[in-house]
């Protein structure tokens, strides 16, 4: 008598997806971060593979009020380079605040992502907005919120 190990499809997985809001507002960008990439691969799920994309939809909202650490307001900083000899810029993370709140986050998500055609796929279900508001009111995403004790999501209960 053998076992057989189960292995979800494709089909299965777009079925199963959630949509999740998580308000940023006063939480720290690399806490929230590996929260938001955990729930884009799937990790939350007992159905994890990962091979495959079983990730739910991540919207957040107030990116502009994230916090940071230490001196990472005025040091961290943002590279970027187009190719050619001398363009390479670097970003302050308070520059970049004012001009792209929603970079920052963004930019923490995908770095914690695998790094192929999978992760590409992965960064297309996370949705980032400057304010409270969101255009994704109709697809009644589920909200989320950290716990203070643990650090873990845990969703809010009406």
């Amino acid at each position: 008598m053998s076992t057989k190990t189960y292995t979800p499809t494709a089909a299965e997985a777009e079925s199963q997806r959630e949509w999740y809001v998580i308000d940023a507002e006063g939480q720290t960008l690399g806490r929230l971060a590996t929260l938001v990439a955990a729930v884009l691969r799937g990790k939350n799920k007992p159905t994890f593979s990962p091979h495959m994309d079983m990730g739910d939809f991540v919207v957040v909202t107030n990116a502009d009020k994230i916090v940071v650490t230490g001196k990472k307001f005025s040091d961290k900083l943002y590279h970027s380079h187009s190719g050619y000899m001398g363009s390479l810029k670097a970003i302050p993370f308070d520059v970049m605040q004012e001009k792209h709140p929603t970079a920052a986050i963004e930019a923490a998500v995908k770095g914690m992502l695998p790094r192929n055609r999978l992760g590409a796929q992965m960064i297309t279900k996370l949705k980032v907005y400057a304010g409270a508001k969101h255009p994704h009111t109709a697809q009644k995403p589920k909200p989320l919120r950290i716990n203070a004790e643990t650090g873990a999501l845990e969703p809010v209960i009406k």
